[in-house]
This record gives structure tokens, C-alpha cells and sequence, in this order.
């Protein structure tokens, strides 16, 4: 358990649907229509599921509605808020956007070493990883930089500090960093175990394809307990956490959030200059960017293809840095309501986004005004279809329908005892519709305690029986409509 990848704000996808009619066959269209359930609310009773299900299913060309269900209910759209982020992010910083870490010097460089300070500036860059951060100190190396005269410094003012992305998560899950102008790994450090006679050895480190750094300023105890599992403090310099005992077994590991984050990035980087022969004092952070010469840069890729593995794998963090540096304002909540205000004005629709990433609860849509967007966006040429994935059909047993024709490009997303999927169903030939298929019972999810809500009694079920209505509705929709 303490080592499971326990993910409840990553994108989850269908795990089963009855197998569709190919289009083309040679069955009379009523025998195609009756061998599927011509009653979506037969598949909704039979689900079985506390809370509220709102869905609807358009035509992607005019808007018609073909198909809904409580569509105007307003749930919580976890990680299909990502989407939206998305969106917004394509508009605001346009498709060229990278985002780029930068090495400054605020003086020359004389015999190897600069005369002044060595500045670590980020850019905003959430998807920065070790390995990148290594090949920035090889090329200060290559630069002829050996050591500096004056202070190294790291900034990360390029966007607001925030301790976590959502307030209302236990302390140790990884997908709840903090973030800043300046991360790396996701914001994330490596903890491993092993079992070691009657204790166990621990480790922490930054570790990346080529480059494993370890970290100092993140502290692991093994403490002889059973609960709770972790705990955690942290200070200006250092954040401390203990483990409980009873649960590490034999040996594991899990990754852990990070809360000093440009503390973190410029530790690592300056144990990877060491190892390019560039010794650096102890990083101090600045208030305000010192101005002074580039000497190195990493640059993300470009923003489509950051968004597209933000949507593939869900990351909250890039989520949110994307909103952020989308706005400029000056916190999550206050990136939500500039967001909120333009999904109203650009589509129309009364939904209301407290961050990013969909991580909190507080978010509200419905699943009319979620097609709606998904409609205008497609018909607009905004870009989001091709960077969100083909999550593919998928049989009875939740194994996807290798070669099937239909696709199903979405985003989905996932809470405790909240789901939603919502894209565009594609067959080979004829209608290409929207949908979009909301399912969340905030009721019970609120009534999870915060210590609890990494893996909450029920709320497995509960999502596999959710994701199986999105697999039936959607079979059915596209035998029905296609």
C-alpha cells in the first residue's frame, strides 16, 4: 500500500464496453439498433451509483443534441479540467511558447570563474527533470566555468509560490506538490527502502535516465509505529519526514512531494555542476531577478506537445504552471476565476474552475456546457482534439479493441467518488460526435477525512463502476449515431 502509484487526479479511461456493430455490416439497421440497450437509463440504474450522473452527446458539426441526461447538473469535472487548461493556455501564450531555464551571470568570467553572482532563473517550466538540469550545468561546463567569485542564487518569481495545488489532500501524495517558477521532477523526490537486519535503510534522491543526484535538504526516519503512515514538517531550509514501520515491509519505494522547490532545483543542480567540475557555494534565493548575461539554457517543448503529455499522464503540476503563466495572476484561485471568466466569454457556458488542474473539488460544470465548449473548440480550429488521446474502444472486459474503427479521443478524470470522461467519438465514416459524461457523489467524497483520501474505503468500486457506464454509453452511442 505505501508504495502504491495512487493516483485519484490522474486521467483514468474506459475500462469496459460491449463490443459495437462495425459500420458497413450487412445487419438491418433495427437489428443493429435492438442488439444494443436503446435505454440509457437501464445502464445508469444498473451502475449502481450513489450521487449524480449528467451526460450529453452532440453532433461535433452542428451542436444538436442527439442524446442526454441530466446534462445541466453541475459536478466537479476533475482532470477533464485539464482540457479546458488547456485550451485556455493554446490562446493566451500561443503554440511557440517554451518555457526556459536559464543559467546568469551578473559579471564576466575571468579564468574560469565568474566575477560576480551565478544566477539559476526559471522560467515556469513544470515539466523540468533531472537529466535536463544535468545537461544545463554541462554546458556551463563547456562555457569554461569553473567556480564563482560571488553568490549562487536561484529565482523563481516567474510565477506565484504555492505550498500545494489543493488544500484538502493528505500531506504525502505526490501529485499535490508545491509549485513555483522553479521545479523539477515534478516536484518530486525518490524515496526507497530496504529492509536491513532489524531496521531498514533508507534513501532519497533526485533520480532521473542518466543522472541519480542524491538530495540532502529532505529527510526520511523510519519510526516504530503502524499510524499513521507518514508525517511531515517542514522548515526555511529543510523539509523532515518519518515513515511508519509497520507498513514498509521488506523493501519499496514511492515518490514524495516537495515543498521547497527552488531550494530543491538549485541543490540538485549544484551537485550536478560539481560533477561537470563547477563548484558552487550553497544556492540563496533572491526576491528579484538580478540582471546579468546568459551563459546556459534548457528550454521545454514546445507548448502543444507539453499540453499533450499533460493531458496523456495527467500532471497537475503542468497543469497548473501552464494556467498560471497563462493568466499572470498571482495564485491558483485567481488563475481559476481569470480562466472562469474566459471559458464564459469565449463559449458561453456558466461553469466555474478553482484551479487548473481539476486536483480540487471546488470546480463546477455541466455536461451540457462541457459539449458546448468541446463543440466550439472543434469548429473553431482551437487545437485541443489533436493533442488529446485515442483512448480506444474496449470489450467486456475492459481490454481495448485492437484496430477498432471507432475512435474515441478524451480526457478523462478522476476524484474519490467523482469521474468524468468527455472528447469526441470519431468513426471512419459519417457523424463525429461530442460528449461528455459526468458522475460524482460530492456528498461522500466530502465526507472522506483529508488522512484518509489516498485510497478511501469504497471509492475503488465506485469508479469502476462508473468507468463502466462511460464504456457502455459510449458503445452504445456509437452503434445508435455513428
Amino acid at each position: 500500500m505505501l508504495a502504491s502509484a495512487a493516483l485519484p487526479a490522474c486521467g483514468q479511461v474506459m475500462n469496459s464496453s460491449p463490443r459495437p456493430k462495425v459500420r458497413g455490416d450487412d445487419t438491418p439497421t433495427q437489428s443493429r439498433k435492438s442488439s444494443v440497450t436503446n435505454d440509457a437509463g437501464a445502464l445508469i440504474r444498473a451502475a449502481d451509483l450513489t450521487g449524480a450522473v449528467g451526460f450529453v452527446l452532440m453532433d461535433a458539426a452542428t451542436g444538436a443534441v442527439l442524446e442526454d441526461h441530466d446534462a445541466d447538473a453541475a459536478l466537479p469535472p476533475a482532470s477533464v479540467t485539464k482540457a479546458v487548461t488547456a485550451l485556455y493556455a493554446l490562446e493566451k501564450l500561443g503554440a511557440g511558447r517554451r518555457f526556459a531555464t536559464r543559467i546568469l551571470a551578473t559579471g564576466p568570467v575571468q579564468g574560469g570563474v565568474v566575477q560576480g553572482d551565478l544566477v539559476l532563473a526559471g522560467g515556469g517550466d513544470a515539466t523540468l527533470q533531472t537529466d535536463q538540469l544535468g545537461d544545463l550545468a554541462a554546458r556551463l561546463a563547456k562555457r569554461g566555468v569553473r567556480g564563482v567569485s560571488g553568490r549562487f542564487l536561484y529565482w523563481e518569481g516567474a510565477l506565484p509560490y504555492a505550498a500545494h495545488i489543493a488544500g484538502d489532500q493528505p500531506e504525502q501524495v505526490g501529485y499535490n506538490p508545491a509549485l513555483s517558477g522553479l521545479n523539477l521532477n515534478f516536484n518530486r523526490v525518490h524515496f526507497e527502502w530496504k529492509k536491513a537486519g532489524a531496521d531498514w535503510t533508507v534513501a532519497i534522491d533526485a533520480r532521473g535516465e542518466r543522472f541519480v543526484p542524491k538530495v540532502s535538504m529532505v529527510g526520511m526516519k523510519v519510526a516504530s509505529r503502524e499510524t499513521p503512515l507518514y508525517t511531515y514538517k517542514g522548515g526555511a531550509a529543510r523539509e523532515d519526514w518519518t515513515v511508519a514501520s509497520g507498513a514498509l515491509g521488506k523493501g519499496g519505494s514511492r515518490w514524495l512531494p516537495v515543498r521547497l522547490t527552488g531550494l530543491y532545483t538549485a541543490e540538485v543542480f549544484r551537485t550536478l555542476a560539481k560533477a561537470q567540475g563547477v563548484t558552487l557555494p550553497e544556492g540563496q534565493a533572491v526576491a528579484a531577478l538580478p540582471r546579468g548575461d546568459e551563459l546556459a539554457r534548457v528550454e521545454s517543448q514546445s507548448l502543444p506537445e507539453v499540453l499533450r503529455e499533460m493531458l496523456r499522464w495527467s500532471t497537475n503540476i503542468t497543469a497548473e504552471c501552464s494556467g498560471l503563466s497563462a493568466s499572470g495572476a498571482g495564485s491558483i484561485a485567481a488563475s481559476g476565476r481569470e480562466m472562469t471568466a474566459w471559458a464564459r466569454q469565449s463559449f458561453g457556458i456558466a461553469a466555474s474552475f478553482a484551479d487548473h488542474s481539476g486536483l480540487g473539488g471546488a470546480s463546477r460544470i455541466s455536461a451540457r456546457d462541457m459539449g458546448q465548449l468541446l463543440v466550439r473548440a472543434q469548429r473553431d480550429g482551437r487545437g485541443l482534439k489533436p493533442i488529446l488521446r485515442d483512448v480506444g474502444m474496449k470489450d467486456s472486459e475492459g481490454k481495448v479493441i485492437k484496430g477498432h474503427p471507432v475512435k474515441v479521443m478524451a480526457k478523462s478524470g478522476t476524484l474519490n467518488f467523482v469521474s468524468a470522461l468527455a472528447g469526441y467519438i470519431t468513426p471512419p465514416g459519417g457523424r463525429e460526435m461530442v460528449f461528455a459524461i459526468f458522475t460524482g457523489d460530492t456528498a461522500r467524497r466530502d465526507a472522506v477525512p483529508v488522512a484518509a483520501r489516498e485510497n478511501p474505503p469504497g471509492a475503488e468500486a465506485w469508479i469502476r463502476r462508473s468507468r463502466k457506464l462511460q464504456g457502455q454509453l459510449i458503445s452504445r452511442w456509437a452503434s445508435l449515431y455513428a
